[in-house]
């Protein structure tokens, strides 16, 4: 484990220096901040104030010290910690972001173990073709269409917020679900085919265990482990599609705070949202190779 905390360390490292530079390269938000009738001197002021007449590496310099201290300074918006906003927003996109993943290894299990149980059947290729459909569909088509439909036409859904209680969840929840639930799919259905055709299956079969047994107490057992590292990389790429999804259903997570922020060039914020996922991520990887060597302890 701590090895593996060390080998972390480096791609968050690069996240941070390339939020940095990133950040920098947008130009200087003091125009955004400032009336046009803003004079030298209140310009100047300004940017001193946000160290940007600094030099870049001393820039760089204060950036790494906040960083180590948990302190990305102050929203140029609205003057409040930046890390305090962003952790604030946090646990909205992560209810959102849980929900979605229980959801999307629940209806994947299922239906890949279905689809598995009768290889080359009509229903397993019925289902191979939703769940190939789905995780092609982009998230932002997915959520414009939903709105349109059951919002727009049908009117049965809000088209933004969270004042209709559970029904404000059902199009963001959707529209983050649809492709881990289609990639889930495939791999459940994969590995199980494989784990169904292994020798201890025919064993338990031949010792009278009943189908639901074995499928769900011998053959998916050992089908776990490619499906919980997709579930972690899965778990990943939906923390960056929140950006998109919660921008376009006004869900008050980090990714609508974020998406604001990057819109306002508030680079303190930015750099915080960013740094938040990226850490959530590296964690997550953790996570997964610690459940990894519980299911395999061949593994360590």
């Amino acid at each position: 484990v701590r090895r593996r905390m060390y080998t972390s360390a480096l791609p968050l490292i690069i996240v941070l220096l390339g939020v940095f530079l990133l950040a920098r390269l947008t130009g200087d938000p003091t125009n955004l901040y400032l009336s046009e009738s803003a004079t030298p001197e209140q310009r100047a002021a300004f940017a001193e104030q946000n160290g940007f007449n600094d030099p870049l590496i001393t820039q760089l310099v204060d950036y790494f010290k906040g960083v180590l201290h948990l302190d990305f300074g102050t929203s140029l918006r609205t003057g409040e910690s930046a890390a305090e906003m962003a952790l604030r927003a946090f646990p909205a996109t992560l209810q959102l972001a849980f929900a979605t993943m229980l959801l999307a290894i629940v209806g994947a299990v299922v239906v890949g173990c279905w689809a598995a149980y009768r290889p080359n059947s009509l229903a397993d290729r019925f289902s191979s073709l939703l769940s190939m459909t789905a995780a092609s569909i982009p998230d932002f088509w997915f959520a414009i269409t939903g709105v349109w439909l059951f919002a727009v036409l049908l009117g049965v859904l809000p088209t933004s917020g969270v004042d209709a209680g559970v029904l404000s969840w059902i199009l963001p929840v959707a529209t983050l679900m649809i492709r881990p639930l289609g990639v889930l799919t495939q791999v459940v259905r994969g590995a199980m085919v494989s784990a169904l055709s292994a020798p201890y299956i025919r064993l338990a079969r031949s010792k009278g265990a009943g189908d639901f047994r074995v499928v769900s107490h011998h053959a998916l057992r050992n089908a776990w482990l490619p499906v919980v590292t997709i579930i972690g990389l899965e778990f990943g790429f939906l923390l960056g599609g929140v950006v998109v999804v919660e921008t376009v259903f006004s869900y008050p997570g980090i990714g609508r705070l974020l998406f604001a922020a990057i819109n306002q060039r508030d680079i303190p914020l930015v750099q915080a949202g960013v740094i938040l996922l990226a850490g959530i991520f590296v964690l997550l990887n953790l996570v997964v190779d610690l459940v990894y060597v519980r299911l395999d302890p061949r593994v360590k």
